[in-house]
C-alpha cells in the first residue's frame, strides 16, 4: 500500500481544527460536528497531500439554528466513525494502483482532540481556543505499510518486502478564522515521527498548508498542499536498491540519500446528506489529488524505471457522526 502521509494530515488538520461553521461563539467546536466526511478522506487518501477547496462569492447566509439543536452540537463529546475506499499506486514510485479500504474514528473527549491519521491518529492536548489563533499540540502516531503487502509490480515484487514501521513523534499546528470569509479557515502544520519498531529506524517530518472554506450549507471544500522530508535511514531503506537486489531483480544499484520526498495538492469535497453541515449525522465526501516525488525517491529505478514520479489518487466514502 503506498504512503498515506500528507494527506491524512492537511485534511484532519484543516477540517476538524478550521471553523467551517455558522455560529461565531465557537467555530472550532461546530467544525467538528461536521467535519467527518473530511477526516475520512484524510484517513485513506494520502498517497501524499490533500486537496484544494474554492472560495465562495460573497458571505454564506447563517440560517436559525434552534436552541436544542446547539446545545446538542456545543456539548463536548462526539465521536466519528465511519469507512472509505481509494485507488492508490500500490507502492510509493509504483504506476500501478491498488484498491485499500480503512476505517475511521475520530472525536473529541474530556477536552482532548482526536484526529485521524493515515493509519494511525494524533491527539490535540490544547483543546479549543474560542476566538483568535488555535494552536494545536500533541503526539501522533502513524502505521507505515509502504512495500510491506500487494507489490504489484512484478520486478519491484522480486525485492524484499518490508516490515511494518511505527511512527511516532509530535504534531504542533497554528489556524486562523474568517481570513478571505466568515467561516473560512487557514490551518498550517508540521509532524515529526520518529520509527519505534525498526523497520526503516529514521524520521519523517510533513509540513502542510490547508484552506477551508463552505461552498453552501451541505458543501465544504479544503485545498491543501504540503510537502514531506525523510531522513537518510528512512529514503535508504525505501528508495535505495542494493547489489543483492539488483542481482534478485535486474535493477541497478541505487543508493537513496535523504531530503525533499514529495510536494503535491489535493481536492476534497464533503457533502452533509441532510443539507446542513453544522448537525452531524450521515456525510460522504469525494477526493482526488496529484503528488510529485522528488530528490532520490524519483531517482530510485523502482520509481524511474519501474513506476513514476507522478503519483494520483481518487477516493470516496462514507460515515456517520454522532
Amino acid at each position: 500500500m503506498a504512503g498515506y502521509g500528507l494527506m491524512g494530515l492537511l485534511l484532519r488538520n484543516a477540517m476538524t481544527r478550521g471553523p467551517l461553521c455558522f455560529l461565531k461563539e465557537d467555530r472550532a467546536r461546530l467544525m467538528q460536528r461536521y467535519a467527518f466526511s473530511a477526516a475520512l478522506a484524510a484517513i485513506i487518501a494520502g498517497v501524499s497531500i490533500s486537496g484544494p477547496a474554492a472560495a465562495q462569492d460573497g458571505e454564506v447566509e447563517a440560517p436559525p439554528v434552534p436552541a436544542e439543536g446547539t446545545d446538542a452540537m456545543m456539548g463536548g463529546d462526539y465521536l466519528a466513525i465511519g469507512f472509505g475506499g481509494a485507488l492508490v499506486p500500490s507502492y510509493e514510485g509504483s504506476d500501478d494502483y491498488t484498491f485499500s479500504v480503512l476505517p475511521l474514528i475520530q472525536g473529541s473527549v474530556a477536552g482532548i482532540g482526536i484526529s485521524p491519521r493515515p493509519g494511525g491518529l494524533a491527539l490535540d492536548f490544547l483543546g479549543d481556543s474560542g476566538t483568535g489563533p488555535h494552536f494545536s499540540l500533541g503526539p501522533s502516531v502513524r502505521l507505515r505499510l509502504n512495500r510491506s503487502t500487494d507489490v504489484k509490480d512484478t520486478v519491484v515484487a522480486l525485492l524484499p518486502e518490508r516490515d511494518a514501521a511505527l511512527e511516532l513523534g509530535p504534531t504542533v499546528g497554528i489556524s486562523f478564522s474568517g481570513v478571505l470569509n466568515p467561516y473560512d479557515s487557514f490551518a498550517l502544520d508540521v509532524d515529526a515521527r520518529w520509527d519505534i519498531l525498526g523497520a526503516h529506524g529514521g524520521m519523517v517530518v510533513a509540513s502542510y498548508l490547508a484552506y477551508t472554506t463552505p461552498l453552501s450549507e451541505g458543501i465544504a471544500a479544503v485545498l491543501a498542499v504540503g510537502g514531506e522530508y525523510g531522513d537518510g535511514q528512512f529514503m535508504d531503506y525505501y528508495h535505495s536498491v542494493t547489489p543483492a537486489d539488483a542481482a534478485a531483480s535486474g535493477l541497478p544499484v541505487f543508493d537513496a540519500d535523504g531530503g525533499v520526498r514529495n510536494v503535491g495538492a489535493q481536492l476534497l469535497l464533503a457533502f452533509d446528506l441532510n443539507g446542513d453541515l453544522r448537525d452531524g449525522g450521515w456525510g460522504l465526501f469525494a477526493v482526488g489529488g496529484y503528488t510529485r516525488l522528488l530528490g532520490d525517491a524519483a531517482d530510485s529505478p523502482m520509481t524511474s524505471i519501474r513506476g513514476s514520479a507522478d503519483q494520483w489518487l481518487v477516493g470516496a466514502g462514507v460515515g456517520y457522526t454522532f
